[in-house]
């Protein structure tokens, strides 16, 4: 015998309301599959039930009802099918936006953390070794805004094509490629294939100093500089990371090659 539910117990077992479950029978979305003749209850069997929880899922994805009640009509399994995948491929761009800004707030609330216990970043110029680094750059950018923060790997994932898009993964990290007059976006690789616009950022010691938008060039100045009468050396580009100090407030780390 197939259980029956109660359009109470149906709203519970899908996490909605009685209410959204009238409306979904008066547009004809999910009719319940019993209605008593006198005292006009609804009830609801197991199938329903797995319907409601697909409608559910499908609202997750910003289907208007309309399209989800037209796709749910279809007696073609292929179509049905089809749809699924889209909508599955849909939820994993959602997820992959929700862990993105995730990581953008848990940045945030790092750098207030580390306030609060009396952290300060290095004062003036220093040195710091890093290893070999493999970026991707992007379109051309004079100065970074909160929008492109907010989403920044958009400039990167959107001139790969599907398939390569499984094989890049950045590191959350935001900053701008300089060399000569050319500024560009560019993200750090933790995972590459082939594709136009990478760049190899040799391994050795670097020239840092953190600096605002304000002296950005003249500290930029002051370490090309610094590279040259010191280590002669004459990089011919320079990184300007972002260092998150704030919602919506950030600084740069300039990092200049002095040398291997």
């Amino acid at each position: 015998m197939k259980k029956i539910f109660s359009i109470g117990e149906a709203a519970e077992q899908v996490h909605m309301t009685a209410e959204t479950l009238r409306h979904y029978d008066r547009i004809g979305l999910v009719k319940p599959s019993k209605v008593d003749p006198h005292t006009k209850y609804r009830y609801y069997n197991e199938e329903d039930i797995v319907r409601l929880n697909t409608i559910h899922a499908l609202q997750q994805m910003d289907l208007p009802l309309q399209e989800i009640k037209r796709v749910l009509a279809y007696d073609n399994l292929e179509k049905i099918i089809g749809f699924l995948e889209q909508a599955e491929q849909k939820a994993e761009e959602k997820i992959a936006a929700l862990q993105y800004s995730k990581a953008k707030i848990q940045q945030v609330k790092a750098g207030y953390e580390k306030k609060l216990h009396g952290w300060q970043a290095p004062a003036g110029i220093f040195t710091k070794q890093f290893p070999e680094r493999v970026i991707l750059l992007a379109g051309g950018v004079e100065k970074i805004t909160a929008a492109d923060l907010w989403s920044y790997q958009r400039h990167f994932y959107r001139q790969l094509t599907q398939e390569q898009k499984t094989q890049f993964a950045f590191a959350d990290l935001a900053g701008v490629y300089r060399e000569g007059a050319s500024a560009r976006y560019f993200a750090l690789c933790t995972r590459y294939g082939k594709t136009n616009g990478l760049k190899t950022i040799p391994a050795g010691t670097y020239l840092c100093a953190d600096c605002t938008e304000k002296n950005r060039q003249e500290t930029l100045d002051k370490l090309l500089e610094i590279a040259k009468t010191e280590y002669r050396t004459a990089p011919g580009f320079s990184l300007q990371l972002v260092v998150l100090t704030g919602i919506l407030q950030w600084k740069y780390q300039l990092q200049v090659y002095a040398g291997g």
